[in-house]
């Protein structure tokens, strides 16, 4: 992977209230993960790395992209409603794994993670569905980035993310 066709930072809009530890820690790993290996490529621009800055904006998910020098690079606007169902099932069943932790046996809690994936993936993939015209980007960079996006929207959410 040639390294101007990466992420070197990323970064969330911190504008919202209320912090969660179990999502906090999931975004931290998301970020460690996707700045260890990621493929980042906005469609016709030659330069890299990239910085990237995840925000919502008028009902929307923002994402600006600059170099990494910080200079503008190109934002590019998606619309949040065809990730909302994603969303939703991603949110009960992270529910129901943090509570499946707190109980013996790891049957449950393994039925509960293949799950957690299956949906992680369906949403990685309309994320890349979704940007395939503006940014390339690999399955794995796209499972971390849905990470991110999901972090956001729950924590920007007043009650629920959907």
């Amino acid at each position: 992977m040639a390294a101007e066709h990466r992420l070197c930072d990323v970064a969330l809009d911190h504008s919202f209230s209320g912090r969660d530890a179990r999502i906090e820690r999931e975004q931290a790993l998301a970020i460690i993960d996707l700045l260890e290996s990621n493929s980042f490529i906005p469609v016709g621009h030659e330069g890299g790395p990239y910085r990237l800055r995840i925000e919502t904006a008028d009902g929307r998910l923002a994402l600006h992209i600059a170099d990494d020098e910080g200079k503008y690079v190109v934002s590019h606007y998606l619309s949040i409603a065809p990730f909302r169902r994603l969303l939703r099932d991603y949110t009960r069943v992270c529910e129901g794994y943090f509570e499946a932790m707190c109980r013996p046996g790891p049957e449950r809690l393994e039925a509960i993670d293949m799950g957690r994936r299956g949906i992680h993936n369906e949403a990685a993939e309309l994320l890349r569905e979704r940007l395939s015209s503006k940014v390339l980007i690999d399955k794995d960079t796209a499972r971390r980035l849905f990470t991110l996006i999901y972090a956001l929207l729950v924590r920007n959410a007043p009650h629920q993310v959907c």
